[in-house]
């Protein structure tokens, strides 16, 4: 069953930010057990709120259904929006990442529902068309949306792919977070062979690249890798090279754990960048502060369900990149990702174990049962 519904999520070309009738579908299909859909449009960003029942606590399952681009078809051994079941393995963009998980979120609530329909509380699915984008109209928007409307989520349970070899191995209990710098430095322009009259800002802005790079930034903690700074992109000049360029522009990103706060890095980077007297600016973006869900019921329902479904004792970790949960963390629900193995998310020929997947929606439908049921 779990099979079938996330070949129908699949065939749907959702591009992001394009939904392509995915969210639609679902609501479609819930509504017939019982669930109220919301249909939530800001600009060209498609979200839908599923909710069963009005009281507390509030159960959220967390997903999108945009995926990326599948890049050049003619690389891939199935077509990628064709899905198809090879060696035991569902093919197609998103198997993994994450229609995969969105349909074992759906036949787990269903299945929990004809088993508990006076279940505890509220039972909520959250859905985006923005998560591989920008996400600024996304769940950004919803949390909104949610705060004015009063709706406040006990536990949010996120789809991302999680495992590493095998389902159930990792679950994430928080992510980093992740602030970008955009800082350009300002030089005098001129001509190679007279250099005593201009002033090249590559040279002026390396030593503080070179202290940026070499700083520690802190050791981590028992949950988060030490804080990391990579350089993504320098640009000057015009590619002529008898030119000393005027300005220099360096992109940069952070990524760090609850040890910080962003002011408190960006304070950092402008001491050190004032240090080397240097004209230049900075143009700063979070993608998100960073969230830890240390213990608590979710915490401990999810392990309970993986060692019961799986026999597995899971990881629990905050390695990756960020998702949609540093947007309901702030809310002060507990958030848990839990999704299928990850070893091939946003590449050529991605898949997902059809075993797996079908076990994966044991699991949620496991929780649910542990939080909801009466």
């Amino acid at each position: 069953m779990t099979i079938s519904l996330a070949k129908e999520l699949i065939y749907r070309e959702s591009i992001t930010p394009n939904d392509a009738g995915c969210q639609r579908f679902i609501a479609d299909r819930l509504e017939n057990s019982g669930f109220i859909a919301k249909h939530l449009r800001f600009d060209d960003v498609d979200n839908l709120w599923l909710c069963r029942g009005n009281t507390a606590p509030v159960f959220t399952f967390l997903g999108h259904t945009d995926v990326v681009s599948p890049g050049s078809e003619e690389e891939w051994q199935i077509a990628p929006f064709t899905p198809a079941v090879h060696e035991g393995f569902l093919y197609g963009r998103g198997a993994a990442d994450m229609k995969g998980s969105v349909a074992a979120m759906v036949t787990a609530m269903e299945r929990f529902i004809a088993y508990c329909p006076k279940h505890n509380g509220t039972l909520g699915l959250l859905l985006t068309s923005d998560e591989e984008g920008i996400a600024q109209n996304g769940i950004r928007k919803v949390v909104e949306y949610f705060q004015q409307q009063e709706i406040d989520i006990s536990w949010c349970l996120v789809g991302e792919p999680s495992s590493r070899s095998k389902l159930g191995d990792v679950i994430k209990v928080g992510r980093r977070g992740s602030l970008t710098g955009r800082v350009k430095v300002h030089g005098i322009q001129g001509h190679v062979a007279y250099h005593d009259s201009a002033e090249n800002p590559i040279h002026l802005v390396t030593p503080a690249v070179s202290e940026l790079c070499q700083t520690v930034w802190d050791h981590g903690n028992e949950y988060y890798p030490p804080t990391s700074f990579q350089i993504s992109n320098i640009n000057a000049g015009s590619g002529t090279d008898n030119i000393i360029p005027g300005d220099v522009e360096i992109v940069f990103n952070i990524r760090y754990s609850t040890e910080f706060k962003d002011d408190e890095l960006i304070e950092i980077v402008h001491e050190i960048l004032n240090h080397h007297h240097l004209n230049y600016e900075v143009d700063w973006h979070s993608s998100g502060s960073p969230f830890l869900t240390e213990s608590g019921r979710l915490v401990e329902s999810v392990k309970r369900a993986i060692k019961k479904v799986v026999g597995e004792e899971p990881e629990a970790s905050t390695e990756g990149g960020t998702s949609d949960g540093r947007f309901i963390a702030p809310m002060g629900a507990e958030v848990i990702e839990l999704g299928p193995v990850n070893a091939t998310i946003h590449k050529v020929d991605e898949r997902v174990n059809i075993e797996e997947l079908e076990t994966l929606s044991s699991i949620y439908e496991e929780i649910l049962q542990d939080l909801l049921g009466n």
